[in-house]
């Protein structure tokens, strides 16, 4: 069974930075897309940034490109978005996300918790 855990939230303040972690068991972590969203109270839920499975390429939301980072060990089996000049608008539940093959679409079937981040301003 495939179990994403997400950690790292809290609150900072603006300017601030903060690196999520999403620690995956139950697949063959190597083989999957990773990915995070994030929702703010009373909005939809969307795409943050992503990580494929081959190769390592990367896409980001234009909102915090520039700003965030998204990597992967492959060892730890673990996902980690490092979130650099927080803006209160970044403030949200940051969800991980897998999803199965290669230079895959988002998002995938498995989802994490979910862990929040309060940018004060």
């Amino acid at each position: 069974q495939v179990q994403l855990v997400e950690s790292g939230g809290g609150l900072v303040q603006a300017g601030g930075s903060l690196r999520l972690s999403c620690a995956a068991s139950g697949l063959s972590f190597s083989n999957y897309g990773l990915a995070w969203f994030r929702q703010a109270p009373g909005k939809e839920r969307e795409f943050v940034a992503s990580v494929q499975s081959r190769g390592g390429r990367t896409r980001y939301a234009d909102s915090v490109k520039g700003r965030f980072i998204i990597n992967r060990d492959n060892v730890k089996n673990t996902v980690y978005l490092q979130m650099n000049s927080l803006k209160p608008e970044d403030t949200a539940v940051y969800y991980c996300n897998a999803k199965y093959g290669d230079y895959v679409s988002f998002p995938g079937n498995h989802w994490g918790q979910g862990t929040q981040v309060t940018v004060s301003s």
